[in-house]
């Protein structure tokens, strides 16, 4: 296995090309395609590059065509505020001079809160529980995703694992839990930055387990379109975070997910969207 797929500062480290561009490699992987969540967390590393004594609150992306896994990408950022409570970044990862995504990043200055509620945490086995001991004597099926099988840059233990053996799940939730592999320095910005990253993973599998399928299925044909992220509490993306996931609506080649991000304690941290298309390929004449 690749030590630069498993170290997600090195795939978080960018190169700066003067004060407003940065240049990133991806890992060298089988993958066909630069995986949507590298870009999020490169393209958000950048931003916060810009940005001094603020941490990022929201961020809002479009991946506008597929990245090439054997071509540096530069990320240009452009600063387009800095006010007295919130600076605005948006971000152009560019490829073969070629715009492949774009975010918009928000920072905000800390604040005392006026009102502070959250939606309580579901009640699902904590992660000790699902022991990666434990997951190597539970059955998969050869075409389960290498990311579940394998430790890569996050490591992920999935809750209703008889998904990825074809169970239909009627009401469309799922529960995984997530965190970088490897322990990551004390900065809240690359924390930030990781678990942007690790919220693509397996985001739209959920439009799939009301049908019993999987993204990894031979018969679909699947593509993230946008992502936006909300953070709402402080965390450590090296430590376990619940990914609770569904989908509230398919239709017309695409489908849309949403997911809540908790600390095992009940903490919520972090809100995910993501729209994506999810498609039968058509059958050959």
């Amino acid at each position: 296995m690749s030590k630069s797929l498993t170290d997600l500062l090195a795939i978080l480290d960018l190169e700066p090309i003067d004060a407003n561009r940065f240049r990133a490699n991806s890992p060298n992987t089988s993958w066909q395609r630069v995986f949507g969540g590298q870009v999020i967390g490169q393209a958000l590393v950048a931003a916060c590059r810009t940005v001094e004594g603020r941490l990022p609150h929201s961020l809002h992306c479009y991946f506008i065509s597929t990245g090439d896994v054997q071509v540096p990408i530069v990320y240009q950022v452009e600063r387009l505020r800095d006010g007295r409570s919130y600076s605005t970044r948006r971000v152009t990862a560019i490829q073969h001079r070629n715009a492949i995504f774009s975010i918009m990043v928000s920072f905000h200055a800390e604040e005392a809160a006026a009102f502070d509620h959250q939606d309580k945490m579901p009640d699902v086995p904590s992660p000790e529980e699902l022991s990666a001991e434990g997951e190597a004597e539970r059955p998969m099926f050869p075409e389960t995703p290498e990311i579940l099988r394998h430790n890569y840059a996050i490591e992920l233990r999935p809750v209703e694992i008889g998904r990825y053996l074809g169970q239909k799940i009627e009401d469309g939730r799922f529960h995984i839990w997530i965190k970088t592999s490897a322990k990551l320095p004390e900065d809240p910005a690359l924390h930030i930055c990781a678990l942007a990253y690790a919220s693509d993973y397996p985001l739209l599998d959920a439009v799939m387990v009301r049908y019993g399928r999987t993204l990894f299925d031979n018969r679909m044909m699947t593509a993230s379109l946008d992502h936006a992220m909300w953070f709402h509490r402080p965390f450590r993306a090296d430590e376990w975070l619940l990914y609770a996931q569904g989908s509230p609506s398919a239709q017309g080649g695409r489908g849309l997910t949403r997911g809540l991000i908790f600390k095992p304690d009940g903490t919520l941290v972090a809100s995910v969207a993501q729209e994506g298309s999810v498609r039968v390929p058509r059958a050959q004449p």
